[in-house]
Parts: C-alpha cells; structure tokens; sequence
C-alpha cells in the first residue's frame, strides 16, 4: 500500500476509532510506570538503601544534594552520632526551654505529650536536635506544640533534618541560628508493615505525603519546603538555605533575632 493510500484510510477511520486508540496508548503508558513504581517500592522495602538513623549502617546525616554541600553537610552538628541516634529525649532547662534530643522514634509522641502534661505549664518553647525518624509520630507532636501554642527554635549547629522539620513547623514563633542544620528528603516508610505489598506501600506513601503537605499548608508553611522534599531521595538531604526557610515561612523571624535569643 501506498503512503498515500494509507494517509486516506486513516482518514476514512470514525472519530470513536481514534478516541479509543488513544485511550490505549494512554492506558499502556500508566501501567508501565505503575510498575515502575512497583518495583521500586519493592527493591526499596527489600532492604536497598534508605535512611533510619537509628541503625548503625545508616549515616546519621545522608548526603547532600544541594550546589552549597555537594557531599556532606553545610556545618558539622555540634552532637556526636550516638547521642543523634539515641530515641527521642526530653529535659526541661531554663526560661522554660524543653530539649527534644534524638531520632523521633516510634512512641516518642506518646512520651512527649505525656511530658507536657507533666510539666506543661513550664515550658514555651521546644529546641529540637534530631536527625528525624518517625512520621506519625512527628506529626503528633507538632499537632500538640501548636495546640498548646508552644515556639519552637533550632540553636547553633543543632540538627533537624528528615521528619524533624514537621515538628519545626508546629511552633506558634519558629527561629533557628544562622548555622542551624535543617533539611528535608522523601517519605520512604512502607507503612511498618515489612510484609506490605507493593501497592499497598505506594499507597501509604502517596496518603502519608498528602497528610504531611496537608499539615504544613495548615501550619502556615509554604509549599515550596515540601516540594524539595518530594524531589530528594530518601538517601539524600536537601539543606534549606536561610533565604528558603524565610520563603518557605519556616521561620517566623529573622536569623538576627534567633543569634541574639542563643
């Protein structure tokens, strides 16, 4: 057949005949990367790198991805790794300052809210130094810091990094130093359910980023912060730059004021 004769019976074709040809076409091409994501999902739950700070073969700090630190992070964390790594602490110091210390561990919102209805009425503000962990439970407590109209600060080369920063954003007033370590990454848990299938893992990370972003929309924060996130992988850390948290309304007032409060 000629290109001619062909170009003319492809006229001659309905325009249901089309539409339905199209809508295959499209239909292929979302199973293919449905499965994609699968696999993924997959290798990832097989044990294929991630980030849970609390284990020893995970770097408490993964790599960075922003053009300032290519391969590590901007300053060092003035704490060493096994205080990093410990489960989320507690203590109460001066002026009503709580220390939230260490990986957000399964269970430390319980103890954090069990805290505040100890010792509640003392504390203002909430300093964190965590390299993350647990999401549900970072975002339990920064639903109780914002309930209870609490501040939140990062000091001088303290940490916040992973889920830390969904706590960061709960403060009523959030301020970090000028040399605060904050970055963001990937949600990558499959739901704490090793035996969780593909699917039903895509679908814990898909409802787990939308409650977060959800969050944060209602704390006031602006979408760019989360979008940073989505684009860094779990094994990576993008560090917020002082001009992003001021964009991004992560902070609540300038660096000046934070140096001067330390």
């Amino acid at each position: 057949m000629r290109i001619d004769d062909a170009f003319k019976a492809l006229m001659r074709l309905d325009d249901g005949v089309l539409m339905r040809g199209a809508f295959f076409v499209m239909l292929s091409a979302a199973g293919i990367f449905l499965l994609i994501d699968m696999r993924e999902i997959a290798a990832m739950n097989a044990g294929l790198p991630g980030f849970d700070p609390m284990l020893e073969d995970s770097p408490v700090l993964p790599p960075a991805v922003t053009e300032a630190a290519p391969k590590g992070s901007p300053v060092h964390p003035a704490s060493s790794d096994e205080v990093l790594r410990q489960p989320m602490r507690f203590e109460l110091g001066s002026g009503g300052v709580l220390l939230a210390e260490g990986t957000i561990d399964l269970g430390a919102a319980a103890r954090f809210a069990q805290e505040i209805e100890a010792r509640g009425e003392y504390v203002k503000t909430v300093a964190l130094n965590s390299p993350g962990g647990s999401v549900e439970d970072a975002l339990a407590i920064s639903k109780l810091i914002r309930e209870k109209k609490l501040d939140t600060k990062i000091a001088s080369r303290a940490l916040c990094a992973s889920s830390c920063p969904i706590v960061f954003a709960g403060g009523v007033a959030r301020v970090a130093a000028s040399d605060a370590l904050i970055g963001v990454h990937q949600v990558f848990s499959g739901g704490g359910d090793d035996r969780s299938t593909p699917a039903q893992a895509m679908s814990f990370a898909q409802s787990t980023t939308a409650r977060v972003a959800r969050h944060l929309d209602t704390m006031g924060i602006g979408a760019g912060l989360w979008i940073n996130a989505l684009e860094t992988p779990p094994e990576r850390l993008y560090y917020l730059t002082t001009k992003e948290m001021a964009e991004f309304h992560l902070i609540t007032e300038p660096v000046e004021t934070a140096k001067k409060k330390e």
